[in-house]
């Protein structure tokens, strides 16, 4: 541990000194206790959990029948890097127009929430991302999805139709 140095340090001949106590400390116990309070912080401490969503994807193997949606239930969101194209109708039908928000706040959801107020719990959304949508983009939507409490969501490619609505809105 530590220890005390009693030699005078002296030389023979001449003045006489006092004797000097000179101490040592050994810093070997410091260390040690040093590194297994790290090791015990490192394994005690607890990291962050991954936060996922639950996303059910059907079997593509089964076939199974489903019921026609009407149109004025279904909502077409088309995600794109800052913007988000809507449409609420057939694509391609000369009645349906694509209008454009956000993903804000006072943006997607807001049209979510307004949809959702109009038709009843009971809409679909159909999400079909764009060529220049990011992977942030689907999370996105697919968040306000969860947020405005809607169940009922499905995600598709985008058509040739859509792209071409896209083009003649000019937004």
């Amino acid at each position: 541990m530590a220890e005390i140095d009693q030699s005078g340090g002296g030389k023979k001949g001449g003045k006489k000194r006092s004797k000097k106590a000179s101490t040592k400390i050994d810093m070997t116990p410091m260390v040690d206790l040093g590194f297994l309070l790290i090791t015990f912080f490192m394994l005690t401490t607890t990291l962050a959990k991954p936060v996922t969503m639950q996303l059910s994807m059907p079997d593509k193997t089964e076939t199974k029948e489903t019921s026609p949606v009407k149109a004025s239930e279904t909502l077409t969101v088309l995600p794109d890097e800052n913007k988000v194209y809507y449409y609420q109708g057939k694509p391609g039908d000369a009645t349906t127009v694509v209008q454009v928000t956000d993903y804000s706040d006072q943006g997607i959801r807001q049209v979510l929430f307004r949809l959702k107020k109009q038709v009843g719990q009971n809409f679909t959304i159909v999400i079909k991302a764009t060529k220049g949508a990011k992977y942030k983009n689907m999370v996105d939507m697919l968040d306000e999805c969860a947020i405005t409490d809607n169940k009922r969501y499905a995600l598709l490619e985008i058509t040739p139709i859509d792209e071409e609505m896209i083009k003649k809105s000019g937004k």
